[in-house]
């Protein structure tokens, strides 16, 4: 099992030591780090400084979002920053729900997600194999633009760039049973968001259908510390802050998710005092136990015995969200 650093995105300044962080996880052995965006700052710009600061570490996405760029600006940026990094980049997407896509980006959420998902992947790999122009006929990502608002000159183009990996790793996050399974198909790899050793088998017929080299790499919240309360605390704000309020009252994917894994009524009453507007109680909401599932918090003799059941089930990587070089360095003492 390999580690990977997870610095998210940035709130409302730039993470402090980003950099630093990045160079330590490359010097204890982390396989990878990665960034995120929501709607602040981007995933690529602070990953593109990250590799001009280290040089073996990869460099991932969990996630990049779609609805922020065309399938070919994705593209475009991927080749880029392999180029740059001398390919070490890993491209990590990720849809969004309805809130950001329609509320931020200004674009419609997908009447089936996961037939624009597969669009967007086919444009993306058609980019990076550069074998003909790109060209693609349907509802989503249709190139060349047909539309009737258009001009009608549009023509198919290849990228000036030649790739520098034309298998150049596309992972992508998945929560849905469906959309996992379609990750299984279509992608290298699949960034869970929440995930629970205990529950793993939840997962089998899903992927079913992964090749061989899948990689399945969860992000998991770390911290090496004595009080195992105090620990889990950020942790449950963070889940009270995604499950009441990141989507809509009939349209939460993370509220979902936490429902089919065996906790229905918390996941309700967390999203109900959300929206009601009493998130202290929405936190406090939030059960102990599921922080508790999809982290690693405590004493370091209990981290070590709590890994033990990420190792039996089909993780390849964790990617640690961990803000202190301590924790960073007991899990790879532990792991590596």
């Amino acid at each position: 099992m390999r580690l990977g650093l997870a610095l998210g995105y940035w709130g409302a300044a730039p993470t402090p030591g980003f950099v630093e962080l990045a160079q330590e996880a490359e010097r204890l052995g982390y396989h990878s780090v990665w960034t995120a965006e929501a709607w602040g700052s981007d995933a690529f710009t602070p990953l593109t400084w990250i590799a001009a600061h280290t040089s073996r570490i990869r460099l991932g996405t969990a996630v990049a979002q779609m609805a922020a760029r065309t399938p070919t600006a994705t593209a475009m940026h991927a080749m880029t920053l392999d180029h740059l990094s001398g390919g070490r980049f890993m491209l990590g997407l990720g849809l969004s729900g309805p809130q950001v896509v329609e509320g931020w980006y200004g674009r419609p959420f997908p009447r089936s997600p996961l037939s624009s998902v597969r669009a967007y992947v086919d444009v993306v790999r058609q980019v990076l194999r550069r074998e003909r122009p790109v060209a693609l006929d349907g509802a989503y990502h249709p190139l060349p633009y047909t539309g009737a608002d258009g001009t009608g000159l549009g023509k198919p183009l290849k990228p000036i760039l030649h790739p520098l990996r034309a298998d150049l790793p596309i992972l992508l996050g998945a929560e849905g049973p469906r959309n996992i399974a379609q990750t299984a198909r279509i992608a290298d790899g699949w960034l869970p968001l929440y995930f629970s050793p205990e529950h793993a088998d939840a997962h089998a017929d899903a992927l079913a259908a992964a090749g061989p080299g899948f990689t399945v790499a969860p992000l998991v919240q770390a911290r090496v510390c004595d009080d195992v309360a105090a620990g889990l605390a950020p942790i449950q704000a963070m889940l009270g802050f995604y499950i009441g309020g990141m989507g809509a009252r009939g349209r939460n994917f993370h509220a979902d998710l936490m429902a089919r894994m065996g906790y229905e009524a918390e996941a309700r009453r967390i999203q109900e005092l959300f929206l009601a507007g009493r998130q202290a109680e929405a936190v406090a909401a939030v059960p102990a136990a599921f922080a508790d599932e999809i982290s690693l918090v405590g004493p370091r003799e209990r981290i070590a015995e709590r890994l033990e059941a990420w190792r039996t089930g089909p993780v390849t990587d964790l990617l640690v969200t961990a803000r202190d070089p301590g924790t960073l360095r007991a899990l790879a003492e532990l792991v590596l």
